[in-house]
């Protein structure tokens, strides 16, 4: 699948397209079944953790299937590699798209590996997609109390434009006061408010590179507001982990505490499946991706 001609799209036709996170086969499901409703392209996303748990040669062979089945144009991400041997064992099992982030690491170091990561996935497939990262983003995808963005983690749009002359990642994932997960006043996460995004920080960094496919990582619970005037800043693919990972697991918890006799495992699982393809579909409508196949 070519990620590189699917973001071009996204580019010129002003919409995002998103990226949702899978832990399990169920959970590739309910993206698929959603973008294939509303005829949407569509990314699926695996972390490090994400591809231990399902298998990297394993999500690849799902996803694999479910799009010749869908016929959908589907990207399958290798999300926050944090190694180069991370990233190699992912474009070697058939992943269309690779992240590597360098973000803790030096702006040196972090140019060094990005650029390894570029000429080895090229190497394999020139088509593959490429995505790099610069600034500092805060949390992880769990409910917080509070995360407070500092200036200094913001992506600078000077270094911005060095990274990807430097480099030649097709993507950057960018830092303008997002952070991973949620916050919340609610432990369960339903009173989701995450920091406004900083927009003309955004604004400087498109007009800096305004080539480069820009990346918004943690989308969950941003502002709805901000992410439409985000994706008319540039802003071509949105990554959204969080928010299915609460809809699925307060569904879960709910039918099996409504039916504790229940064993049926496709039974116990579908309300669940059901409640994370309701959350890509409200999404997919707010990135504006609706219709774009």
């Amino acid at each position: 699948m070519n990620g590189i001609h699917i973001l071009k799209k996204a580019q010129k036709g002003k919409y995002a397209v998103g990226q949702f996170n899978v832990s399990t086969d169920e959970h590739i499901k309910a993206i698929i079944i959603a973008a294939k409703d509303l005829k949407s392209p569509v990314i699926i996303g695996t972390s490090e953790g994400e591809r231990k748990f399902i298998g990297t040669k394993q999500a690849a062979a799902l996803v694999e299937v479910w799009q010749k089945e869908a016929g959908l144009p589907i990207i399958l991400n290798a999300d926050h590699c944090k190694t180069f041997e991370s990233v190699k064992q992912a474009v070697d099992a058939g992943y269309s798209a690779v992240h590597f982030d360098g973000s803790v690491l030096s702006f040196e170091e972090n140019v060094k590996v990005t650029k390894q990561v570029v000429d080895y996935a090229k190497k394999k497939n020139p088509e593959l997609l490429v995505e790099g990262e610069l600034g500092y983003l805060r949390g992880e995808s769990v409910v917080h109390k509070k995360i407070k963005v500092k200036p200094k983690d913001l992506t600078s749009p000077e270094q911005a434009k060095e990274f990807i002359e430097k480099t030649g990642v097709d993507s950057l994932a960018i830092v303008v006061g997002n952070i991973h997960g949620v916050e919340t006043k609610s432990d369960l996460g339903t009173d989701m408010k995450n920091p406004p995004l900083y927009l003309d920080k955004l604004r400087e960094i498109q007009q800096a590179i305004p080539k480069t496919f820009l990346v918004l990582h943690g989308g969950s619970g941003t502002p709805d507001e901000d992410i439409k005037k985000a994706i008319k800043l540039g802003i071509v693919k949105i990554n959204i982990n969080t928010e299915l990972r609460i809809a699925y697991s307060e569904e879960l918890e709910e039918t099996i505490k409504e039916h504790p006799e229940e064993i049926k495992p496709y039974k116990i699982l579908a309300p669940a499946v059901e409640a994370m393809k309701e959350v890509v579909e409200e999404k997919i409508d707010l990135f504006g991706s609706k219709g774009k196949i």
